[in-house]
């Protein structure tokens, strides 16, 4: 097949920075069998393509300034870059806006079947922290048409098929796995004390990195604990202050961006891992320290709220007494820990990158079928492949 995918960033032609890791997986599998074309909204100054890990990649370059008149230079710029690199046999668009948003619109005009993956905060409303796509008006129309006008709109955890249920949206669920190989890193048993948290974030608002420092705050009148963050700071030092306040300055590590290649000896020295966020689509993190046999404690969301209570165990966001709680519990029963990261692990090694390409070829021969069946075989696309 001949494949087009529409990202907003995330696919540097460095291959190492400003990239996201399970996309250059899920790419990298795909491009094995298929011809795989990216197409990235908005990452580098300048339009330019590029090869990158077997497939072809046309960043469009930065937008106008003005949110509504970059989208249309973006449907513009997209609609040049498909004619000229097409024709496709699906479109897939991750995330709902604008990437899902403007894929399905392209498909939609150029007679071609679509996929939309919402894996973001497209039916959520966080108006506190200024997040999520039902939170304004105009987020709510794009991710409606999105899912109006895609042929599939696919989801990665139970967690937002529930959320899409509750939106009248019909979905199919399978999740994006990752590379099996990160279960190298099992086995290595770190003696306490300290008992060592883990987090692999971006330090943002989402994450909520002040309920995950204020719940180790109080888990160390208990235990004698570490916690180690590993992830860009987008907040401008703000979370650092929260630590310094709270007395973590030696209880807390910011590592700052770390390249994936190094993070499994993070994993490896970690006994337990910890996710804060206020909401996750899935959890790619999550899904790695799974792999790799870390027990994974966090918040109603994503993963941790698929698996909870037979392979994580699960609190509601924002709350650092119920964290803190869970994660004492967690470090003081070793067969629970043991239970739950083995049905983890079993998880996602069960569902790793090139299962989940598999289920994706499926969509993908699915919704072609489907469009033919509706739009009787016209349309602009590569043929049968």
């Amino acid at each position: 097949m001949r494949i087009g995918l529409v990202v907003l960033g995330g696919l540097h032609p460095s291959g190492h920075e400003q990239v996201m890791p399970s996309w250059l997986t899920l790419i990298e599998r795909l491009a094995r069998r298929h011809e795989v074309h990216a197409f990235v909204l908005h990452h580098l100054s300048q339009p330019q393509s590029y090869d990158l890990l077997g497939a072809r990649v046309h960043d469009l370059g930065a937008p106008a300034r003005s949110a509504l008149v970059g989208r249309w230079a973006q449907r513009r710029a997209l609609g040049a870059a498909l004619a000229r690199h097409g024709p496709f046999d699906v479109l897939h668009g991750f995330w709902g806006d604008p990437p899902g948003l403007l894929a399905a619109d392209a498909a939609r005009r150029l007679r071609t079947p679509s996929v939309v993956t919402f894996n973001s905060g497209e039916l959520v409303s966080l108006p506190d922290i200024g997040y999520g796509g039902q939170r304004t008006r105009q987020g709510r129309v794009a991710v409606r048409l999105a899912a109006r006008w895609a042929t599939r709109v696919h989801v990665t955890s139970e967690h937002m098929e529930q959320a899409a249920r509750r939106h009248g949206l019909d979905v199919v669920r399978f999740p994006l796995g990752i590379d099996r190989q990160l279960a190298e890193s099992i086995g290595q048993d770190v003696e306490p004390p300290p008992w060592r948290l883990l987090q692999i974030a971006s330090i943002n608002r989402v994450k909520d990195p002040a309920t995950l420092l204020d719940a180790v705050a109080l888990a160390t009148r208990e235990l004698d604990v570490h916690l180690d963050i590993v992830g860009e700071d987008t907040l401008e030092g703000a979370v650092l202050r929260h630590a310094e306040r709270a007395g973590l300055t030696r209880r807390v590590t910011f590592h700052g961006f770390v390249a994936h290649d190094r993070l499994p000896a993070f994993r490896a020295r970690a006994h337990l891992y910890v996710q804060s966020s206020r909401h996750e689509g899935s959890g790619s993190s999550v899904l790695e320290a799974a792999a790799s046999g870390l027990p994974i404690v966090g918040t109603r969301v994503g993963y941790v709220a698929d698996w909870s209570p037979s392979a994580a165990t699960a609190v509601e966001p924002g709350d650092a007494p119920g964290l803190a709680a869970a994660i004492v519990a967690l470090l003081r029963d070793p067969a629970r820990r043991r239970t739950q990261a083995v049905a983890a692990q079993r998880f996602a090694l069960a569902h790793d990158v090139d299962w989940s390409v598999t289920r994706l070829e499926e969509l993908y021969g699915s919704v072609r079928r489907e469009f033919r069946e509706v739009h009787g075989g016209s349309r602009l696309t590569g043929g049968p492949h």
